[in-house]
């Protein structure tokens, strides 16, 4: 298999006002997962690609020692003005989700929500490392990924390999790779856990009086 396919990240500047509404509201899924992890006596979280930083504060704000992190420098200054305003100290760095810049064993659990797909085949088998890497022992991760059965998958884009997509659509994913996965797949990236919960989740949406079928996985894992 080629080298890993360069990184990429969201063009936030050329996202509206409106638009960016949607993604500065918390996913239901996280107050869920706010209470398992309360539960669980949990502290350290890492909100692995974060954008505008709706889970970093919203976590942060819940108690839980939060750190940040995401490529995209406009996400960065973004996320961090608004724990400044909300008087949050937060941990928040810029890179690569296939080098988290974090020490091993560091986290008790990770949030990757719309992001970790944005790799080819070989990147997710780096970043499926680099969680188990950084998590500590029984330490969650709570992540999304594209689905084969999505409508992007069925697009005439540009093939990276038989998993994976740029994104040949003009907005803020133009040339960002994206990563399909099916059942089976995901029991190979992540062997090395033990997968607590699968769910196969379909959204729907009509853009340009069209109606799209956009269907991705929810994947719960824990480091044995």
């Amino acid at each position: 298999m080629s080298d890993i396919i360069k990184s990429k990240g969201w063009n936030w500047q050329i996202i509206t006002d409106e638009f960016a509404q949607t993604w500065k509201n918390p996913a239901p899924e996280t107050f869920y997962l706010l209470s398992r992890w309360k539960n669980q006596q949990k502290q350290s979280f890492l909100d692995l690609g974060c954008g505008l930083g709706r889970h970093t504060i919203l976590f942060a704000k819940n108690g839980f020692d939060v750190s940040a992190f995401d490529i995209s420098e406009e996400a960065i200054e973004h996320t961090s003005e608004w724990a400044k305003t909300e008087n949050l100290n937060i941990d928040i760095k810029q890179g690569d989700m296939l080098n988290i810049p974090f020490d091993n064993e560091s986290i008790d659990c990770i949030l990757c929500m719309n992001v970790i797909s944005h790799t080819d085949t070989k990147g997710m088998y780096k970043i499926a490392d680099e969680l188990k890497r950084v998590l500590k022992s029984n330490g969650e991760c709570y992540l999304t990924l594209g689905s084969k059965e999505t409508w992007g998958f069925k697009q005439d884009w540009p093939m990276i390999d038989e998993n994976t997509k740029l994104r040949d659509e003009q907005g803020p994913e133009y040339m960002v790779p994206h990563f399909y996965a099916d059942y089976d797949l995901i029991h190979q990236l992540f062997k090395d856990f033990s997968i607590e919960d699968i769910k196969h989740v379909g959204t729907y949406y009509t853009k340009d009086s069209q109606t799209f079928e956009s269907y991705h996985w929810h994947i719960l894992i824990r480091k044995n």
